[in-house]
């Protein structure tokens, strides 16, 4: 058996063919989707990149107990697990967040990867005095913020705001992409297929080949562009800052045309590794999964990107396209059943034949593929300490938090760490040991409150949203424009709620933190 898991990072369903997309053609893409089944309800789990990760490792929500952060020592590893098994696991990724301190652990749980570099703010090449004024001439300080900065600065991490910084590392990186091979998506379907050829008769392999395109900065080759050519003459807007949409109609339409500029690059690199499985007839014995973590809005609902806003279908409803090759009956189905992305765990050890540990709550969708109906009748999404989602596919209620303080809300970890930094010195002041949980194997955890300005948790959703939680009907209402009033609905998916949060052992708090004590008191006979 031979796997080739391929996930981009906000790849939104809507711009795919096979989804119904018309706005960026797709025709790789849509190619799979004749000889996949592609599944119509699956939704994403714990947000956005990292948690994400988590999630398709260990086959289990984790945004309850803690936000962005690394493999926990008792957290099951698909990777690891395959390898402890005899499959030889390798993964080729650009995305450049598993080489910060909140990223580690995910990729050393393969037994080998290539990192390919120059993806967002990591650095393609050092200029520690960067052409500030060549750069200011060239991007818009709406997405490059540089007006701070002097020619001839020598510019650090630590001596410059980190938006500024990140933006400003990136837009000095596309003075070394000068052809179409530079760039780190080509770079990285380039290792992937080296790898393939190395490894073309061997057996008892993984390949997850992780591609940080889609996801912003929007930069696509030249050629790519020209496709989408909208007529503006601007500054680049190519980075949208996480708020409301305030630009013009014709910068819209520029952001949203070098979105699907990226798109359309993914899908052109995605048919290179379509071509090789055609070439090689490796149909017969190798399965090929392709999915996202997120979705992405892009001016929908009036807002640019995600985390800062209820997480609506642009961003949770996602692809997934699943081929395998015991199964070509389920070859061009369209699988209706209610998935989500820790069914990818469970799912990828069915295809060895390897036994799921007991501490995953997900399920295999491989008895899916031969035509039983998803295990699962609601799924429940969100980031930690924001609203959590719950949805059963018709449905999608929004629980907001009723006490809007997000130090009300502990993380659970034994591994201390944001995105970029540990925790600081404050919030390790906080901690306190915890009892262990179901899914630690004994092992306690410190229990931390966290800084509420961090970014990674859900804490601005809820300081911008003033609407309360809510309810939206997705056969009648598919753009989740208008909120609805139904009680019994409500009602049901607060206790689906209540169920999925009971079956991750979730912390005592967030009970009270989300206002359903008494959900949980009628469900398990407590007082």
């Amino acid at each position: 058996m031979r796997t080739i898991f391929v996930l981009f990072d906000s790849l939104n369903r809507s711009a795919i063919g096979a989804y119904g997309g018309t706005a960026v053609p797709t025709p790789n893409f849509d190619r799979f989707a004749q000889k996949a089944a592609t599944f119509t309800k699956h939704y994403a789990g714990s947000l956005p990149c990292m948690p994400a990760r988590r999630d398709m490792h260990t086959g289990r929500l984790n945004f309850m107990h803690r936000p962005w952060g690394p493999l926990e020592p008792f957290d099951n590893s698909f990777a690891s697990i395959l390898s402890e098994n005899g499959v030889y696991t390798h993964i080729v990724s650009d995305h450049l967040h598993y080489f910060e301190n909140g990223g580690s652990g995910y990729v050393n749980a393969f037994d080998s990867w290539d990192f390919i570099r120059g993806q967002e703010y990591d650095a393609i090449k050092v200029l520690t005095q960067p052409p500030v004024a060549r750069l200011r001439e060239m991007f818009d300080e709406r997405h490059y913020p540089m007006s701070g900065l002097d020619e001839g600065d020598t510019i650090t991490r630590r001596n410059t705001d980190q938006t500024t910084w990140r933006r400003l590392r990136h837009a000095t990186n596309t003075i070394f992409m000068e052809e179409e091979r530079d760039y780190p998506t080509a770079k990285c379907f380039q290792s992937a297929l080296e790898f393939l050829e190395l490894n073309r008769a061997a057996d008892n392999w993984f390949l997850q080949l992780e591609c940080f395109d889609p996801h912003e900065p929007f930069t696509a080759p030249q050629r790519f562009k020209e496709a989408f050519a909208t007529g503006y003459k601007g500054k680049i807007l190519d980075w949208p800052i996480y708020e409301k949409v305030t630009n013009s109609e014709e910068e819209v339409a520029e952001i949203r045309a070098n979105y699907a500029a990226l798109v359309a690059m993914c899908d052109e690199y995605f048919g290179k590794l379509l071509d090789w499985l055609d070439r090689e007839d490796a149909w017969q014995t190798t399965a090929l999964v392709l999915t996202t973590d997120h979705g992405f809005l892009l001016g929908e609902h009036e807002w640019w990107a995600k985390n800062k806003m209820p997480y609506y279908e642009e961003i949770s409803h996602i692809p997934l396209m699943i081929w395998h090759p015991s199964m070509a009956e389920a070859a061009g189905r369209s699988i209706d059943g209610l998935t989500q992305t820790t069914d990818l765990m469970p799912t990828l050890l069915d295809f060895y034949g390897i036994d799921i540990p007991e501490e995953v709550t997900s399920h295999s969708v491989l008895p899916v593929l031969k035509g039983t109906a998803p295990e699962r009748d609601t799924a429940i999404l969100g980031m930690f300490a924001g609203p959590i989602c719950v949805t059963d596919g018709r449905y999608s209620y929004y629980r907001f938090p009723e006490d809007p303080d997000g130090q009300a809300l502990p993380a659970y970890t034994v591994m201390p760490s944001h995105l970029e930094n540990l925790f600081s010195d404050d919030e390790m002041r906080s901690a306190e040991l915890a009892q262990p949980f179901d899914f630690t194997k004994g092992s306690p955890l410190l229990k931390i409150t966290l800084d509420p300005d961090i970014g990674e948790t859900g804490q601005a959703c809820v300081a911008n949203w003033h609407d309360g939680s809510c309810l939206f009907d997705l056969e009648n209402d598919p753009g989740q424009l208008d909120p609805i009033n139904d009680d019994a609905v409500v009602s049901r998916l607060c206790e689906a709620i209540v169920a999925h949060l009971l079956k991750h052992n979730a912390p005592e708090e967030i009970y009270s933190h989300y206002g359903l004590e008494t959900y949980r008191a009628c469900m398990t006979g407590r007082n």
